[in-house]
């Protein structure tokens, strides 16, 4: 199967998922729920419609016209898949198949379904690829690995995959740059970028940096129209949990019902919580993100002088070419030896 055969049939599942009947989009949709309550009907589709944006003809064929991509004997790829967001797997599945390479992937039990049913769609339309795609519980004797998890698993996978070809990629989170200047919508989709998912994604914004005298009137005002994601008792245990240990240790902090916003200088913040930082100079901030580079997925703000951000509202919504952790996969791929 040649590299146009390949473009072809990607396009055309992008289009398939788009015209899902909604009988059996509503099938997904229960499968997945009960292997995960935190994989709502609103994060399937939105997961799902970022996958079709990702498949649409001119971002699929601009995307790999970059590459040079050989006809040449398969490799076989074993990824190791997260499941903390509906479909998250899908890139690397994508990077794999359309490299020409053969899939082995480890798929999580938090989400086992949903690529399983996009599969299925793929090789209906291109029964060739039933041969390069593998869902197995281990990975032996692979020509190459794409693995993620925590900083944990990470050491685990540097060890075990030390003598192939390897991504490993491990936690990282995101944070946002305001100035104070935001308006009602920029602070709406912020709250997009915060609270979609739950939070539970490397593209999260975790952290903020805010100017002196922010007001956070406005802030919370404007992602009142996330209050509803309270209902998810998952997502209320947690609240209900940190909220609780804010109060007994008597660590200051603010509430507005459903998210809790603490000072701190880390990074990485638990579910429900979002933790701030005042700056007096973006020189300040630069270099702290200079510092922890390697633990940031995505910057956000409207500030032009800090390099590399993206629009609020856009993190969880990355471009077919915006690699995780930075490393291009496709590059990765057509290197393998």
């Amino acid at each position: 199967m040649d590299l146009e055969k390949r473009i072809n049939a990607f396009i055309e599942l992008g289009k398939r998922i788009y015209n899902l009947p909604e009988n059996d989009l509503q099938n997904w949709i229960l499968l997945a729920k009960a292997n995960n309550n935190w994989f709502t009907e609103v994060n399937i589709r939105t997961a799902l419609q970022g996958i079709i944006e990702i498949l649409k003809p001119k971002n699929l064929e601009s995307w790999i016209s970059k590459y040079s991509i050989l006809n040449k004997p398969p490799k076989k790829v074993g990824v190791v898949m997260a499941g903390n967001i509906p479909g998250v797997g899908f890139h690397d599945l994508l990077c794999v198949l359309i490299s020409g390479n053969i899939l082995y992937a480890k798929l999580s039990s938090d989400d086992s379904i949903l690529l399983k049913k996009i599969a299925d769609i793929l090789i209906d339309i291109e029964p060739q690829f039933k041969d390069h795609i593998h869902f197995v519980d281990r990975l032996n004797d692979m020509d190459a690995v794409i693995a993620t998890g925590s900083d944990n698993t990470a050491n685990y996978f540097h060890y075990y995959f030390s003598k192939i070809p390897h991504i490993i990629r491990q936690n990282r989170t995101s944070c946002a740059i305001l100035n104070g200047e935001e308006g009602a919508e920029d602070l709406e989709r912020l709250g997009t970028d915060i609270l979609l998912y739950f939070g539970l994604g490397c593209r999260n914004v975790s952290k903020l940096f805010l100017p002196l005298q922010f007001n956070f009137d406005n802030f919370f005002r404007s992602v009142e129209l996330k209050k509803h994601l309270i209902d998810n008792h998952k997502y209320y245990n947690n609240y209900d949990y940190n909220k609780s240990v804010f109060l007994v240790n008597q660590i200051p902090h603010l509430d507005n019902g459903f998210l809790l916003l603490r000072e701190s200088v880390d990074f990485f913040s638990p579910i429900s919580v979002v933790y701030y930082e005042y700056y007096n100079d973006l020189h300040d901030v630069q270099e702290k993100l200079d510092i922890h580079k390697d633990k940031i997925q995505a910057i956000v703000s409207n500030i032009n002088k800090i390099p590399g951000t993206i629009p609020f509202g856009e993190a969880q919504f990355p471009s077919v070419n915006d690699y995780a952790d930075g490393v291009d996969t496709i590059s990765f791929l057509t290197s393998i030896k």
